[in-house]
This record gives C-alpha cells, structure tokens and sequence, in this order.
C-alpha cells in the first residue's frame, strides 16, 4: 500500500489514495491501528482515506490512532487540501471535501505549484448540548462544573462535527494531561467520548491550548480543537472574534464570524514523506 505522511501544526496523519488503493472496510480499522503504531509502523495520529465522492470534491474518511472512526480533523483536511492539489487531483484552489457527511470549503494558497497553507470554512459550531452529544439539563453547556477524580472543573462544550469539551486553566505547560486525560475522554456525560482543550488566555487575540484527543491521546495540534477552543473563548467573553491558537506544534488562526455563524480556520499543510508498507 503506497502512502504519503503529512502534518499540520505536528498533528501527523497517514493518507491514502482511496482512488487507487482498494482496502475493504473491515480492514480499515486494524490497518489504521498498525500503521500508526509508532515503534512497529509508519507512526502517526490515525489515518485518512482520500475517496471519490458524489457530494463534494473528495471524501476524507479519517480514522483515530486506535482504529475508531472521527468526524472530522481541523488540520487532517487542511492535508487533504495539499495532497489533491499536489498529486494534481484538482487544478482548483477552491475544492470541497466532505467528511462524515458534512460538506466543509477549502481555500488552498499555492506558492511554487505546491499549497502550502489552506483556510478552511469549518461551518457552524453547535452548542446543542444532545447534538454535540453532552449530557444536561441545560440546552448549552458554557462554563458547567464538570468532576474529574474529584475535583471540579467548568467547560464549555462545542461540537465543530466532533465533540469537544473546553477547559480554562493557567499553566498548562504543567498539566499532567495523559493522566486527567483519559478521565475526561470518557466520562459518562460524553456519550461518544470527547476530545478534551486545556486553555490558557494570554489576550483578547492569543490563546495557548493544549488537547488530549478521543482515540489517540495529546497531540500536538487539532484543528477542530482549536476552532472550538476560540467558540468558548468568545462565548465566555475572554477573546475578541479572531484568535491565534498557540498549540504544541504550532500556531493555528481562528476567526467565528458571528453574523454568518461561520468558523474559519487558517493554518499549514506540510507533507512529510511518502512511502510504500505491506498490509
């Protein structure tokens, strides 16, 4: 199976070219776990499948690290953006790619015939507390206590198609977040389990996250993460509208336009390598 290793903001997924590798769907899964094992395979974040599709340009099926299925990746479609461009897929700097059954737009800015960064329309964020799903007895769940080991902490919970629970704190870069993490992951209110942000504020503009995701464990940047981060900044009444998200691997901008309802994401797309592994 040839496949292409790319990241974004250090957020690093596997591609595969589902137009021409033919992997049946009961494969996926133990393929996904072995190739982003990262002492016996390729090593990654999870995999994604780039697919034909009759509703958008390109179907981007994404897998977590552990095999389970995702809704969506902030900086995994943004890679999806490079990867059609570069392998000349697409001769379009304005593409659509559907994941999970959501259609999201891409704008691809190219430098030398190759993209090296893309803004993507992430859509509406949904703050439905059963379509995110979370459970309350609340419609919305903004700065809620929630118990961890005993101990309370408030979030805000926002879907950007997949489920994310936000956490303020100071000093993050001191959080134990592979020992809490887990207990956030699956606490009995997260239905599907959440992806967790601990955030810090710096400013009205700055924020500085870190995140442990559902099915894979921290990682170095997620881009719906940070979407959703900058939605509970804004909805709590810590930022302005456009934020610079600080991650581990980087640097991500945020934008909620409040009028159209719609989150924009701009950040990189960087293809590591490409190689070929049996399966």
């Amino acid at each position: 199976m040839k496949f292409t290793k790319m990241q974004g903001c250090g957020n690093d997924y596997v591609y595969i070219n589902g137009f021409v590798e033919k992997i049946s769907q009961e494969e996926k899964p133990e393929i996904v776990r072995k190739i982003s094992d990262r002492h016996f395979g390729i090593g990654s974040d999870g995999a994604i499948f780039i697919n034909p599709s009759s509703q958008a340009d390109f179907e981007m099926e994404m897998y977590n690290a552990d095999g389970s299925r995702s809704e969506m990746c902030g900086n995994g479609i943004r890679c999806v953006g490079k990867y059609v461009y570069d392998n000349l897929m697409t001769k379009e700097t304005d593409i659509t790619v559907i994941s999970a059954g959501k259609v999201k737009y891409l704008n691809l800015l190219v430098d030398n015939g190759k993209v090296f960064e893309v803004c993507v329309n992430m859509g509406e964020p949904i703050l439905n507390a059963l379509q995110i799903p979370v459970i309350s007895d609340k419609n919305q769940v903004i700065n809620e206590p929630i118990t961890v080991q005993d101990k309370e902490y408030h979030m805000t919970c926002v879907s950007m198609g997949n489920p994310h629970a936000v956490v303020f704190m100071d000093h993050i870069k001191d959080l134990d977040i592979d020992s809490i993490g887990p207990y956030f992951e699956n606490h009995t209110c997260f239905p599907n389990r959440t992806n967790t942000e601990f955030v810090e504020v710096i400013d009205k503009n700055h924020i500085n996250m870190r995140v442990y995701e559902r099915g894979t464990g921290e990682t170095l940047a997620c881009g719906t993460g940070c979407c959703a981060s900058v939605v509970a900044c804004i909805l709590n009444h810590m930022t302005d509208d456009s934020v610079y998200v600080n991650v581990l691997g980087g640097t991500i901008k945020v934008s909620w336009d409040r009028t159209k309802n719609k989150v924009y994401m701009t950040g990189p797309a960087v293809t590591v390598f490409e190689g070929e592994m049996d399966v």
